[in-house]
């Protein structure tokens, strides 16, 4: 079967396929003068020799560029165009001097719709060797003129549908201008169930050495399968618009297609507005039920930096109440990337995706030690990854004294002052020295009065202390805060 299966609508399609119940008039949207803005950009002779070309969003969003095989006279024609799953109001000429006059769009394929599309027509039916056909003269139920005159609630034979009348896939019809007659029509258009994500490995080396640092897009092209398709991956959140008549595609016609690419060399990187762009050399294919990972970027080397963290229990807003019990708190693992400018990993802008940290076992066996998301990442931002707690450090946290005072305000009211003395136990069962970070954080009045360790009050909500703990070793640390609500 050929790719671009379009013709010329017949007087049968005219007759049956322009009634009011089934034509949407195109609608002209924010989506389709965002998509035209992007395209104008990227037309090149690449995209001039390419049939088909495709853009997928992070949020299941694919813009389609596409080539349909159509004979196009000049003035005004009417065509069919068999484009599959899309959105309606998103459909949009890309070549100067055509227009789309209006359109109707029909998405279904099943033998109901293929029964109303028959509404008039007389049909062929299979009864033994023998064949006859009837008038279809209404559905719901399904009522039939024989040849004698006499209707039949029953069908009398096995149908056969004349080709006109079934839709191998969704279908739009369409009225279009065009200033000269021309061999072709360039198209864009939205469909929805595809999207990419991006996956990162982070393999750590020994004490010192930098790490090896890996990227691939993982793609799924939705609801399309097309042949030799330049293919783009836009890396940022686009604002999606939403009418209030918005039209709503059949849940059933919106199947989720992976996709198979034919070539993995790198992609080219580029920024449109406030998003990156990567292509993809060569051509893509997009078949149902496959799926694939495609390199972003060619192995980069980087430096990685472990720190831990426990978070205090001082509350954010509100009061400051008493505890006495003691409590044991987690230990976070943090793994921070260094991508400084002028490196090969920290000249690139990151899409968002997981990042998996791996470390060898003394064997050499790689083994995952964290796992971890990030957002899209500008160029020279560092990574921070959190991995989860850690196994050998452990620390245990007690309030050893609470007072509060209340104060009246000249104007009304009370104020309330809280004052408490914490300790913190820190305990290391590992081979290693650690530095382990408290973290406190409040907003609104507050201060640490005193403390063993200095702090270091990063801005007017955070305040950290470093507490150095020596292998198989304990450290304690104590601090007094000041609340004031």
């Amino acid at each position: 079967m050929s790719l671009f299966r379009e013709d010329g609508m017949t007087k049968a399609d005219r007759r049956t396929g322009g009634s009011a119940d089934r034509r949407l008039i195109l609608r002209r949207g924010l989506a389709a003068a965002f998509a035209f803005s992007l395209l104008t950009s990227h037309f090149s002779p690449l995209w001039a020799q390419a049939p088909t070309s495709l853009t997928l969003y992070n949020d299941g969003r694919v813009l389609v560029r596409r080539l349909v095989g159509l004979d196009i006279p000049k003035g005004d024609s009417e065509q069919r165009l068999a484009l599959g799953v899309l959105d309606p109001g998103s459909v949009f000429p890309l070549d100067d001097g055509v227009n789309l006059v209006n359109a109707g769009y029909d998405a279904a394929v099943d033998e109901a719709s293929v029964l109303r599309r028959a509404l008039g027509r007389r049909i062929k039916f299979r009864y033994g060797s023998d064949t006859l056909s009837a008038e279809l003269v209404g559905v719901d139920p399904e009522r039939y003129r024989m040849a004698d005159g006499t209707i039949s609630f029953s069908r009398p034979g096995q149908p056969m549908y004349p080709a006109d009348l079934v839709a191998l896939e969704p279908t739009m019809r369409a009225t279009i201008s065009s200033t000269a007659a021309r061999k072709g029509l360039r198209v864009g258009y939205f469909t929805q169930g595809g999207g990419w994500s991006a996956s990162y490995q982070v393999i750590l080396g020994a004490r010192d050495a930098p790490a090896r640092v890996l990227g691939a897009a993982v793609i799924n092209g939705g609801p399309l399968s097309v042949k030799d398709a330049e293919l783009q991956l836009l890396a940022g959140q686009v604002n999606v618009a939403t009418p209030a008549d918005q039209y709503s595609p059949r849940a059933e016609a919106m199947m989720v297609a992976k996709r198979a690419v034919s070539e993995l060399a790198a992609p080219g990187e580029q920024k449109v507005g406030e998003f990156h762009l990567y292509t993809l050399p060569g051509r893509a294919s997009l078949e149902p039920g496959l799926v694939t990972t495609i390199a972003l970027f060619e192995p980069a080397q980087a430096r990685v930096t472990r720190s831990y963290q426990m978070l205090g229990q001082i509350p954010y807003w509100g009061g400051l109440a008493q505890y006495g019990e003691e409590q044991e708190v987690p230990v976070k693992v943090t793994y921070t990337v260094s991508r400084p400018r002028k490196t090969d990993l920290g000249d690139r802008p990151l899409p968002g995706g997981v990042v998996r940290l791996f470390e060898p076992d003394s064997a050499g066996r790689l083994q995952l030690i964290g796992e971890s998301s990030i957002d899209h990442s500008p160029a020279g931002e560092d990574l921070r990854l959190e991995a989860g707690t850690a196994f050998d450090l452990t620390a245990k946290r007690v309030q050893t004294s609470y007072s509060t005072r209340r104060d009246s305000l000249p104007g009304g009211g009370w104020r309330t002052t809280a004052t408490a003395d914490y300790r913190v136990n820190l305990q290391n069962a590992g081979d290693a020295p650690a530095t382990i970070e408290v973290v406190e954080t409040r907003g609104g009045e507050w201060s640490v009065v005193t403390s063993s360790v200095k702090p270091d009050k990063q801005s007017s909500t955070r305040t950290v202390f470093r507490v150095p703990v020596a292998a198989r070793g304990k450290t304690t640390l104590t601090y007094r805060v000041r609340v004031i609500w």
